[in-house]
């Protein structure tokens, strides 16, 4: 999947803007570095259509939250409300997941509680 389509289809998700979308997606790809092994974070860069990679560097040591702080991690950074950056989030892991191999989703989720998995098979 190529970044334009990647965006819109988060945009639609989400029912944001292509703008917003696309400052969610690069927000959710930045905490998601966050929270994962610098690794893992490599690894699913690998995957992303540019100039997505860029957003999902991982430095350091991998900080250990939930979904909740994830959410409003976010929604700092885009300034979005906590309901849409929720919705927005969702769309994201679920785009990714559509886009990255199985097992580099899978491996990326077995860093994470088990309710970000949830939330991405509840929006299917």
């Amino acid at each position: 999947m190529e970044y334009k389509e990647f965006v819109q289809t988060v945009a639609e998700r989400a029912g944001l803007s292509r703008e917003e979308a696309a400052d969610l997606t690069r927000a959710t790809l930045e905490t998601l570095g966050e929270r994962l092994s610098s690794g893992e974070a490599r690894h699913l860069a690998k995957h992303l259509p540019d100039p997505l990679p860029e957003s999902l560097s991982a430095e350091g040591r991998s900080e250990q939250f939930g979904l909740h702080d994830f959410v409003v991690r976010v929604s700092r950074r885009t300034g979005l409300t906590e309901r849409e950056t929720t919705g927005g989030v969702r769309a994201v892991l679920t785009t990714l997941r559509e886009t990255i191999p199985d097992d580099t989703f899978g491996h990326a989720m077995l860093q994470l509680p088990g309710e970000f998995l949830e939330m991405v098979e509840s929006a299917t």
